[in-house]
C-alpha cells in the first residue's frame, strides 16, 4: 500500500497538468482567435496577437506530450479524446503552412512577380500589398485558432 500511494499521487498529478494544460491551450487559443479576429476587421497588425496565438500553440503541443505520458502510464480515454487531441496539432500545422504561402498569393493575385516587384509600386500601392498579406495571415491564423478551440472543447467532454 506504501508503494502505491506516490505512484497514484504521480498518476493524479500528471492527469491535473494534463487537465490545466488544456484550460490554458483552451483560453489562449480563444483569446487568440478574438485578438485575431478585431485585428483582421481593423487592418491593423497586433503582436499580441501573435503572442496569445503562440502560446496557445505551446499548451496544445505540452497537453498532447502529457497525454502521451497519461497513456504510457496506463491512462484510458475514448478513442475520440485522441483524435481531438491531436487534431489541433494537425490545425495548427495546416494553418502555419496557409500563413506562409499567404506572401505569394496576394502577390499573385496582384500580378506581381516578387518583393522587389513590390518596391517598384508607389508607396499607397506598397502598403496596400503589406496589408493585404497581413491580412490573409493573421485571418487564416484567426480561424486556425477558432478550429483548435472547438476541438479542444470537444476532447473536453469525450474523456471517458
Amino acid at each position: 500500500m506504501l508503494i502505491e500511494c506516490p505512484r497514484l499521487y504521480r498518476h493524479l498529478a500528471v492527469k491535473d497538468v494534463h487537465l490545466v494544460l488544456g484550460i490554458l491551450a483552451l483560453a489562449l487559443n480563444l483569446l487568440a482567435f478574438l485578438v485575431g479576429a478585431v485585428a483582421w476587421f481593423r487592418r491593423r497588425a497586433s503582436p499580441l496577437f501573435w503572442q496569445l496565438l503562440r502560446g496557445g500553440q505551446a499548451m496544445v503541443v505540452l497537453e498532447a506530450l502529457i497525454g502521451g505520458v497519461l497513456m504510457l502510464m496506463g491512462e484510458k480515454a475514448k478513442s475520440l479524446h485522441y483524435l481531438y487531441g491531436v487534431l489541433p496539432l494537425l490545425v495548427a500545422l495546416m494553418g502555419e503552412q496557409l500563413r506562409l504561402s499567404a506572401a505569394s498569393m496576394v502577390l499573385d493575385m496582384r500580378g506581381l512577380a516578387d518583393a522587389q516587384a513590390v518596391g517598384k509600386l508607389p508607396q499607397a500601392e506598397q502598403r496596400e500589398v503589406v496589408v493585404a498579406i497581413m491580412r490573409r495571415e493573421i485571418g487564416v491564423m484567426t480561424l486556425a485558432a477558432l478550429v483548435v478551440v472547438a476541438l479542444l472543447a470537444r476532447a473536453a467532454t469525450v474523456v471517458h
